[in-house]
C-alpha cells in the first residue's frame, strides 16, 4: 500500500503504529479477558495536548494517544454468546464507521479462539453437511472451534494509519489465566487481512456532516 502523508500522520515515526497497539494491548489488559471488542481512535498526541491537554500527561512523549470508543456490541459478550451475531455486528459497525481528520488511525481488539495446524480437518468436517446454509456452516465451525481440545483464547489486536501504515498483532490468553505481569504479543504478515482492511475503510469513509 502506497504511503499517504496527511496532517495527522505527517511527522510519525515508523514505529508509532507499534507503540500505540502496545498501549492499547495494556489498556485493555488491565481489565482482565472476557471483554467484548474495542475500538479506538489513534489521535497524534501532539494534537491532543493543544484541543483536550486534561487527557495529556505533561510527561508523555508517546506520538499516538489511543482513545477508547463507547461499547462497540449490543449482543451478549462470554461463552455463552452467539458469536456468528457478533461477527454480523461488529462489520456492520465498521462498514459505517468514520473519524474526523484529526483521528491519525484506528485500532481494534477483539477476543479470538486460536486453533492448532491439525483442527483444520475436525473445522472440514463441520462444514461440510451445511455448506447450503453459510450462516449455519458459520455457526458450526464457531462451535467446533470452542470445544477443540487445542484451541486457545487469544485477543486480536489490528491498526491502521491514514498513510497506509498498518498492523496486527496476537496475544495469546495465559493459561489458568496465570498473570505473571509479562504480555508477549505475536505478529505475522497475513495476520486477520480482512479486518485490518476493514480498519483502513474506516478512514476513508467520510463523516456525517
Amino acid at each position: 500500500m502506497d504511503t499517504v502523508t496527511t496532517p495527522a500522520t505527517g511527522n510519525l515515526s515508523p514505529d508509532a503504529l507499534g507503540s500505540a497497539l502496545r498501549d492499547v494491548v495494556e489498556f485493555v489488559d488491565a481489565a482482565g479477558w472476557d471483554q467484548p471488542p474495542t475500538l479506538f481512535a489513534l489521535v497524534p498526541t501532539s494534537v491532543l495536548a493543544e484541543t483536550q491537554p486534561d487527557l495529556v500527561d505533561e510527561y508523555d512523549t508517546s506520538e499516538l494517544s489511543p482513545i477508547a470508543q463507547d461499547p462497540l456490541l449490543t449482543s451478549e459478550v462470554g461463552p455463552s454468546a452467539d458469536q456468528a451475531i457478533q461477527s454480523a455486528e461488529l462489520e456492520h459497525i465498521l462498514a459505517t464507521t468514520s473519524w474526523p481528520e484529526a483521528v491519525a488511525g484506528c485500532a481494534l481488539v477483539q477476543e479470538i479462539v486460536v486453533l492448532p495446524p491439525e483442527a483444520e480437518s475436525d473445522l472440514d468436517e463441520a462444514f461440510e453437511p451445511l455448506l447450503s446454509d453459510p450462516a449455519a456452516a458459520d455457526a458450526a465451525a464457531r462451535s467446533t472451534a470452542l470445544a477443540h481440545p487445542g484451541s486457545q483464547p487469544a485477543r486480536l489486536i489490528a491498526g491502521a494509519l491514514r498513510d497506509g501504515r498498518t498492523l496486527s498483532l496476537l496475544q495469546l490468553r495465559p493459561l489458568d489465566d496465570v498473570d505473571d505481569g509479562q504480555i508477549e504479543l505475536l505478529s505475522h504478515p497475513d495476520l486477520a487481512p480482512n479486518l485490518v482492511e476493514a480498519l483502513a475503510a474506516t478512514l476513508d469513509n467520510q463523516p456525517d456532516d
